[in-house]
């Protein structure tokens, strides 16, 4: 091992030995880091734990049929004109058929509708209308408990999500959803999904309990495409383009959902990243004041080592490395808090519609890596000054300050 590096340990081992000296500025700064740690690691989760919730709830051979010039459901319509063209179109329109024969689509319709929380507060939820087909057409959807709704009757199936977190929902209720009341029959899970954010009905009681008769949002469809869906997406395309009338455009599920995934965990992380970074200059802040602490503590130690003949890259490295080692222990402690306190956290916030949409924080590996490289960094950036004071420590000063 070559003079210089031997110096180099050696220096670590002197300046680790004396933090007990400086417990306290030391404990400041990796705290520092560690609170930076998880707050980033929080917005982060919070980002990723929506794009996953929305990711789930999307199908690569679904296709989600809008109109009005919209990519959302809220403002789009389906004239009925439109969708019975769809039905009875042979060849290849890019729709499955059932055993029927018949086509694999469902109209559907969302409503906004208030209901009270256990704490007395409203949240707005999505209220769905759908043929009896629609969740047929949501792969992941199971039911869990009771029944799907009936045909005609005022039913409603209620999402896990929804039914955790709001009184009144359980099987064998009535609960009054604008004008009138819904008897509940059952719960279904979606592993998750946004999916489990929504009230499922029949179609014609939702239309005519809020006075939206023959009004379609959007139709779901199943692709028919051989194991292709972009041939069968394109070929419905062409069909939607022949169509007289209002404009239809058809976008497929997995794409529908990531796009609002894209735009929500966008709007979180510029919300995250600016307050992460404003705390990550402060703790750096923090840990130039605790690493020139540890320079002016050790200026005679430092000294002496430098008459018997140490150069001053170790002086550097060693005081560098500290800071490093303090900020690693602070990233450390920072990942630790995040998992234990927000992966799994459940948490809301306002989705398509302009309705609650319920999901789950991950704290993932790139969220783990992405934070603790921050944390990583404030200790490499607060503590690269306070190790070249170290090495250009004028000796004689030092040595008659302690004198």
């Amino acid at each position: 091992m070559s003079s210089a590096l031997k110096q180099i340990f050696l220096m670590i081992r002197v300046n680790l030995g004396s933090l007990p000296r400086r417990l306290a500025i030391s404990l400041s700064m990796v705290l520092s880091v560690t609170l930076v740690v998880a707050v980033l690691a929080g917005f982060l989760a919070m980002a990723r734990g929506f794009e996953a919730a929305l990711a789930g709830a999307g199908s690569p051979d679904i296709a989600i049929v809008l109109g009005g010039g919209t990519n959302q459901e809220t403002g789009s319509e389906v004239p009925a004109e439109a969708i019975r063209s769809l039905a009875a179109m042979d060849g290849d329109s890019g729709i499955a058929r059932n055993g029927a024969g018949e086509p694999a689509l469902s109209r559907e319709t969302v409503v906004p509708v208030d209901v009270r929380q256990g704490d007395g507060t409203e949240q707005t939820l999505s209220l769905r209308g759908m043929d009896l087909t629609g969740p047929d057409l949501r792969e992941r959807a199971r039911l869990l408990q009771g029944r799907l709704f009936s045909p005609g009757a005022r039913e409603i199936v209620v999402g896990a999500g929804i039914a955790e977190a709001f009184p009144g929902f359980g099987v064998g209720d009535t609960i009054r959803l604008g004008p009138v009341g819904w008897h509940v029959v059952g719960h279904f899970t979606s592993d998750g999904s946004a999916f489990e954010s929504e009230i499922w009905a029949d179609m014609e009681p939702v239309q005519s309990a809020f006075d939206q008769q023959g009004q379609v949002q959007s139709l779901r469809v199943r692709l028919d495409g051989g194991g292709d869906p972009s041939t069968a997406l394109a070929a419905l395309r062409d069909r939607l383009s022949s169509l007289p009338g209002t404009p239809l455009a058809a976008v497929l599920e997995i794409d529908f959902y990531a796009g609002q995934a894209e735009r929500t965990a966008s709007l979180i992380r510029v919300f995250g990243w600016p307050i992460a970074l404003l705390m990550a200059i402060g703790a750096t802040a923090g840990a130039f004041n605790t690493m020139m602490s540890s320079v002016s503590d050790r200026s005679v130690e430092i000294a002496t080592l430098r008459l018997l003949g140490f150069a001053r890259l170790p002086i550097f490295a060693a005081s560098w490395v500290e800071a490093v080692l303090l900020s690693l222990a602070g990233a450390g402690l920072g990942v630790l808090a995040s998992r234990l306190a927000f992966d799994g956290w459940q948490a809301s916030t306002m989705g398509a519609n302009h309705t609650k949409m319920a999901f789950q924080l991950e704290v993932t590996p790139d969220v783990i890596l992405t934070a603790g490289l921050l944390g990583l960094a404030v200790g490499m950036i607060g503590g690269a000054l306070p190790a070249l004071a170290a090495a250009r420590l004028p000796l004689r000063a030092a040595l008659r300050a302690r004198g």
